[in-house]
């Protein structure tokens, strides 16, 4: 079973009530999964652009989850987030304003919400698909790989999985037949066994 969910927006709200608020959709899920003869600890996570970044947050620190009345979800799979390392990508000499927009000018408020500085030893397995084709403001492939070589030193499992298409495409061309998606769909069905 498949079930969208929605969050408030900027400028209504910022990044860390958007991920409270994903996690009020997945506790609400889980809830009413019976009624859908779903079974609601078969959850997994996914996202693309923002969203990605959303579930990355949510993925990295589960308390989140917990906090929201959800059961753990079995993984995240995060489409191309380029605000894996929020304070890095801030820092960058040119940053559109829709980032700006988005984590404000405050550096604690941005490692709050940033996936790699909130990383715990008990975050989720997660599964990175990142653009190759990418690389401003910052490249997401090196981002993802970053967030990866922290989780291997906390024991966490954390997959990056380069794809060359671009940004739009990463969302779109998945569930096409495709390699791309056999190997997300892969990775998908080892957390559901």
């Amino acid at each position: 079973m498949f079930v969208s969910v929605n969050n408030r927006l900027v400028p209504d709200a910022d990044p860390q009530v958007q991920a409270r608020d994903v996690a009020a959709a997945v506790a609400s899920v889980q809830q009413r999964a019976h009624q859908w003869q779903a079974d609601p600890g078969k959850t997994v996570l996914m996202g693309h652009s923002a969203g990605a970044h959303l579930v990355a947050l949510l993925g990295s620190e589960p308390a989140l989850l917990r906090r929201a009345g959800a059961q753990r979800p079995l993984g995240v799979v995060a489409l191309d987030s380029g605000a894996l390392d929020v304070p890095a990508l801030m820092q960058q000499t040119r940053v559109p304003p829709l980032y700006h927009d988005a984590f404000g000018e405050d550096a604690a408020y941005w490692a709050s919400v940033s996936p790699q500085q909130q990383l715990q030893r008990d975050a989720l397995p997660m599964l990175l698909v990142c653009s190759s084709t990418r690389r401003f403001p910052t490249s997401p492939c090196e981002e993802a790989r970053k967030l990866a070589a922290r989780a291997r030193a906390l024991g966490v499992a954390i997959q990056v999985q380069p794809e060359a298409l671009s940004h739009a495409e990463i969302n779109d061309r998945l569930g096409l037949p495709s390699a791309y998606t056999e190997a997300v769909t892969r990775w998908i069905d080892a957390r559901l066994r």
